[in-house]
């Protein structure tokens, strides 16, 4: 069940203010790592910051896609961000088998934005 009715515009917009809650999921993970626990201070007015931030995004992305798929979605993002940016930013170990179910995550990230399409949900309104 839908949260709202919505346009395929107000659809597409729900999907990319998710993708951009992603994005500063990742800014939020990358900060608090870099934060020590939080006692650097420019690292953790980072980290406040992207975390009210991507609540803020995904909170609106809600409006129009369901939660359970949104948050899939937001922390499939976010994990996979956090993983390859913290590898490349901060040096982090990320071995092949890590990098390979990582690129499951992401093939699952889109195959959820895919069954959510427009197409798909047309032909479940068909049916029903």
């Amino acid at each position: 069940m839908s949260t709202t009715t919505a346009t395929p515009n107000h659809t597409s917009r729900a999907w990319f203010i998710l993708i951009l809650a992603g994005v500063f999921e990742i800014g939020y993970a990358l900060s608090v790592g870099s934060s020590q626990a939080f006692t650097i201070p420019s690292w953790s007015i980072a980290a406040v910051v992207f975390f009210l931030l991507t609540l803020f995004a995904l909170s609106v992305a809600l409006k129009h896609i369901d939660v359970g798929i949104a948050y899939a979605v937001w922390a499939g993002i976010g994990s996979v961000g956090a993983a390859v940016f913290g590898s490349i930013l901060l040096g982090q170990d990320l071995a092949p088998t890590q990098a390979f179910w990582l690129a499951v995550i992401i093939a699952g990230v889109i195959w959820l934005k895919l069954a959510d399409s427009d197409k798909v949900r047309s032909r479940r309104a068909v049916r029903e």
